[in-house]
């Protein structure tokens, strides 16, 4: 059974409750690399662009992933979970890392056979691209 196609107006994210959880993952391998959380304005952004904006909790505005390490996400496709108050980003991560630490994912620590170790490799020198 063939699938309607749906007008993105109908294609939103509830967020009456305010701020919706992000995921972002990879849309070649499926590595999660990130959730950030999204307001309307992002999720608008996100659309209009083709590129992950966020909201930034910390710093109470709308942040484009990727405008000072250069590391954006060119989204390829976006999912609603089914209450729509989730939403699912299948990015490109350009430049390798997701991460504001420079690791290529923002789950670059492991918990296994009770030792933690990295699982997620840095790819870029925080303190270089961001400043002190």
């Amino acid at each position: 059974m063939a699938q309607n196609a749906l007008d993105i107006t109908e294609f939103m994210p509830d967020f009456h409750k305010g701020l919706v959880p992000a995921i972002a993952q990879d849309c070649t391998t499926g590595e999660v690399l990130m959730l950030a959380y999204m307001n309307e304005d992002a999720w608008r952004k996100t659309v209009e662009t083709g590129e992950a904006h966020y909201w930034s909790r910390s710093r109470q505005e709308l942040w484009h992933k990727g405008s000072t390490s250069g590391n954006v996400q060119k989204v390829q496709a976006l999912r609603l979970d089914c209450d729509s108050d989730t939403v699912l980003l299948l990015v490109e991560q350009v430049g390798g890392a997701a991460c504001h630490t420079g690791h290529r994912s923002c789950f670059f620590r492991e918990w296994r056979d009770g030792t933690v170790r990295p699982c997620s490799p840095q790819v870029f020198d925080p303190k270089k691209v961001y400043g002190e």
